[in-house]
């Protein structure tokens, strides 16, 4: 390997753990406290605990629980090619559905409306 290609290379590589290091620092895990599957989106943590009798979704904030008292969202979940929506409301520390729901190999999406911070997609794959 030439002199220069390994200068260039050696930047590229010290730059790049640089980037990869600062985008992603912060002091809480991404951990499920639930039982459910955790996505991050916008610097907050879902996590969905999906059943087939109910959907329930918590919310924290850098770790932090979410008041979502007047929070919503619409919950889509498309599981062998049936797609069944519906409303989360909140109950308690967490946004609830109660009914009937396909969630063996499901995808879901969950769009979540906090008052005065914007809304959130969230994309889920259930197991």
């Amino acid at each position: 390997m030439k002199p220069i290609h390994f200068l260039v290379a050696l930047t590229v590589g010290l730059t790049g753990s640089a980037f990869a290091a600062s985008g992603h620092d912060h002091a809480h895990e991404h951990a499920a406290l639930h039982g459910g599957i955790v996505v991050e989106a916008k610097d907050m943590d879902f996590e969905l605990v999906a059943k087939s009798e109910s959907l329930n979704l918590y919310v924290r904030d850098h770790g932090n629980p979410v008041d979502v008292a007047k929070a919503s969202a619409k919950l889509t979940l498309l599981a062998g090619g049936v797609k069944q929506e519906t409303l989360l409301k909140p109950s308690g520390d967490k946004l609830e559905a109660v009914g009937q729901f396909k969630t063996a190999g499901a995808k879901a999406i969950a769009l979540v409306e906090i008052p005065g911070k914007s809304a959130v997609t969230v994309r889920f794959v259930l197991h």
